[in-house]
């Protein structure tokens, strides 16, 4: 395997670098009937296509236009490979000249370089978040599947730098282009973002999701646990450090009784359930998960971003031949990841539990 594919089911291979002539991903394992065309991907993509995040974001412009090659036929799945191309059109490969023999702080230069001996510099190549193009193209795929379940993701933004969201308000997070959901503290992440550009530095910083009407069982003990491949698919993000479930870090601080989610007495939830397993847990901190295995309770996780890596600050870094050497990244870059990684975040979301959801489909009916 060349580590370009994920999920076992409902499966996912991505191609392309940066500055090629094309991206794209083939799905494989898709159901057949599912509505699908490529307006639905269109939608997606818009969110994560470069000039999305404000001030924050690069000044590439890509129409990141999907066109569906195969496995699609009258607007619906055929149950076949669904093989999807995003072209390339505003790639400035001559920007990226200056540093073909030089190796940036933070990026894969240097373990590209060392794996196979050869890299393509123009943009960072296969490790660019240009890639993600197609992971969230992937992710509209398996979202199309999913909502015949009723299961949607969402996400905001809970830190940006330093600055913490206090008063959260997913609403009001959804009107605003970095999904921030404290209107009162809004103003100054725009300003540090601004503050920082003005520097020629960049941020990193916190991103929440949420996976809603996700059934209970899903998951597989003991190493294809859900918490373990959701953790793998985010951390598979290139700017994502850490990845959290439920309280995360937080657990370790708490005692057993503060942790653990009490299950309320089926009494308590709806009388015509009492011959239906249907646990309500009066709190979260598990994310969702218990064992590896869906509880019927939202999915909670939260990703860690770094910082973009290409600055305009000058750093220290070493040529091909390891002889020191200043330097300052030019091209195009986001200040923040922020928001564009939020809808490969989700994405990834979509394709992991469409891809449980496929290997305990036997149980599970659609909604």
């Amino acid at each position: 395997m060349s580590g370009s594919t994920f999920g076992k089911v409902f499966q996912v291979t991505t191609w392309g670098e940066s500055h090629g002539k094309a991206l794209g991903v083939v799905v494989q394992g898709c159901p057949p009937n599912v509505v699908l065309n490529e307006d639905i991907l269109q939608k997606a993509l818009d969110k994560r296509k470069p000039g999305q995040g404000g001030v924050a974001s690069t000044k590439r412009r890509e129409p990141d236009t999907p066109e569906i090659l195969s496995g699609v036929f009258e607007g619906k799945t055929t149950g076949t490979p669904i093989s999807i191309i995003i072209r390339n059109q505003d790639a400035k490969s001559h920007d990226y000249s200056n540093i073909a023999q030089i190796f940036r702080p933070g990026h894969g230069d240097i373990t590209y370089q060392l794996k196979y001996g050869i890299r393509d510099y123009r943009g960072g190549g296969r490790a660019s978040a240009r890639e993600t193009a197609a992971r969230v193209a992937a992710g509209a795929v398996a979202e199309a599947f999913l909502k015949q379940y009723g299961i949607v993701v969402e996400s905001c933004t809970l830190e940006i730098g330093k600055i913490k969201a206090i008063n959260i308000d997913k609403l009001f997070a959804s009107t605003n282009y970095l999904e921030f959901p404290d209107a009162k503290t809004l103003e100054l992440v725009e300003q540090l973002i601004e503050e920082t550009k003005k520097e020629g530095d960049s941020l990193g910083g916190v991103v929440e999701i949420v996976a809603k009407n996700v059934p209970a069982g899903l998951g597989e003990p003991v190493f294809d646990k859900l918490d373990a491949d959701i953790a793998k698919a985010l951390m598979s993000i290139g700017a994502v450090k850490a990845v959290e479930i439920g309280a995360g870090c937080d657990a370790a601080k708490m005692t057993g009784s503060e942790n653990n989610d009490q299950i309320a007495p089926q009494e308590e939830v709806i009388e015509s359930l009492k011959s239906t397993l249907n646990p309500k847990f009066k709190s979260n901190n598990s994310g969702g998960i218990l064992a590896g295995i869906s509880n019927g309770d939202d999915i909670v996780a939260r990703v860690h971003v770094k910082p973009i890596p290409s600055i305009l600050k000058e750093q220290m870094t070493i040529d091909i031949d390891g002889n020191p050497c200043p330097i300052k990244t030019q091209g195009r870059h986001d200040i923040c990841a922020i928001p564009r990684v939020n809808p490969v975040c989700r994405a990834m979301l979509y394709l992991v539990i469409a891809d449980h959801l496929l290997r305990q489909r036997c149980v599970i009916s659609p909604a």
